[in-house]
């Protein structure tokens, strides 16, 4: 039998590649003619660059950025094998947990550490990006990671601009000449699972601004001194994006990057499946094997479970697809219309949340469940041949 497994991972538990590699060793001790490969899985949130990396035989490169609230922090990027790709999240130097609750304020918070990071990628050689910009703690349009690479932002009186949220309405002019040469041999493949545009009642400002922080008032400024900005962009670069799904994305980082550096934005789960090349691998499988630590109709929702079943079945419609989860919601179900054929909650027991994380119990968890999995489908393969 060829089994592909992509896992993702089970948050605060076992990361991604940790838990395909036990599902791995748990098959081949009881089944061991079967051919089982292993696949990274994320969507492009938390947990995509030490799933690619690890996955891909990457390495992860920690740099000194500034965080979003201007004081230096320690971030990071995946470097795959190829030297060439970086794999970056966006919150690792931008993102609302660096930001303590009391003061998350979206006229204050800059992006101008990611822009650092993209260029230390750069720097070791990096010409194609793939970055996934959820979690923000921004609203600043992408200003602070575009002064970082070297675009000029500019007031009415010449002098320079500042880099947060609450600089953009100073913007009066936009230099790109300066901008480092080096972008122009750069891909940028941003994953994006959101679809609001720029500006208005489902922009960035009014929908995602509160929980960054921002009162009424705020949410009402940013969103004005946003379409004054993006006006500028658009007149500068001579590209519209202003209502271009996913250009609210991450505070505007969306209409950054498609204005500024012609970036392409993509849903999360299908930029990552492209990336890892499971493609091949599930043409040729009999069971795929997936999961997530809850399953619920989010997942159901463009999530990394959901996303490599589709593609499962697109490739291979037969092939049985079997999803693994530490919890699983009431409307779990939807699942299975989206590719899911079955899923299983690895519990065995009553037990309390602080004990089912335990990463001792959830290997033995995962272990016991998908070996009876495998007997199962075994069993029912043998009694029809």
């Amino acid at each position: 039998m060829n089994i592909v497994i992509a896992i993702d991972s089970f948050k605060g538990c076992i990361s991604s590649v940790d838990s395909g590699r036990l599902l791995k060793q748990a098959i081949e001790d009881v089944y061991p003619d079967d051919a089982v490969s292993v696949f990274p899985l994320a969507d492009g949130g938390e947990g995509t660059v030490d799933a690619m990396t690890q996955g891909l035989n990457g390495r992860i490169v920690k740099v000194p950025v500034t965080g979003p609230l201007g004081t230096k922090i320690e971030s990071r990027y995946g470097l795959l094998p190829d030297t060439n790709t970086a794999v970056i999240e966006m919150a690792d130097a931008s993102g609302l947990p660096l930001v303590p609750p009391e003061k998350r304020n979206p006229l204050h918070t800059t992006t101008y550490g990611l822009g650092e990071l993209i260029l230390a990628a750069i720097d070791a050689g990096c010409r194609h990006f793939i970055i996934g910009i959820g979690g923000s703690a921004t609203n600043d349009c992408g200003l602070g990671m575009l002064t970082a690479l070297g675009f000029r932002f500019l007031k009415a009186d010449g002098s320079r601009a500042g880099v947060a949220g609450g600089d953009l309405a100073d913007v009066a002019q936009i230099d790109a000449r300066q901008a480092d040469s080096r972008l122009q041999d750069c891909t940028f493949e941003i994953a994006c699972d959101v679809t609001n545009p720029l500006c208005g009642p489902e922009g960035c400002s009014n929908v995602f601004g509160p929980q960054k922080g921002a009162t009424r008032e705020i949410v009402a400024r940013m969103d004005d001194d946003i379409h004054h900005f993006a006006q500028l962009a658009e007149k500068a670069c001579g590209i519209k994006g202003q209502e271009m799904a996913g250009a609210g994305a991450a505070g505007g980082l969306g209409f950054a990057f498609h204005t500024f550096l012609h970036g392409t934005l993509t849903p999360g789960s299908e930029l990552i499946l492209s990336a890892i090349g499971i493609k091949e691998a599930l043409s040729k499988a009999d069971l795929l094997v997936t999961g997530e630590g809850r399953m619920d109709k989010q997942t159901a929702m463009g999530k990394g479970p959901a996303g490599v079943a589709q593609l499962a079945k697109s490739c291979q419609p037969h092939c049985l697809t079997v999803a693994l989860c530490g919890s699983a919601a009431r409307d779990a179900e939807r699942i299975n219309q989206h590719g899911i054929d079955a899923y299983f909650p690895i519990l065995h027991a009553p037990m309390t949340l602080q004990e089912a994380m335990d990463r001792a119990t959830t290997e033995q968890n995962l272990r016991q469940t998908v070996q009876q999995v495998m007997h199962l489908i075994h069993q029912t393969v043998a009694s029809r041949a």
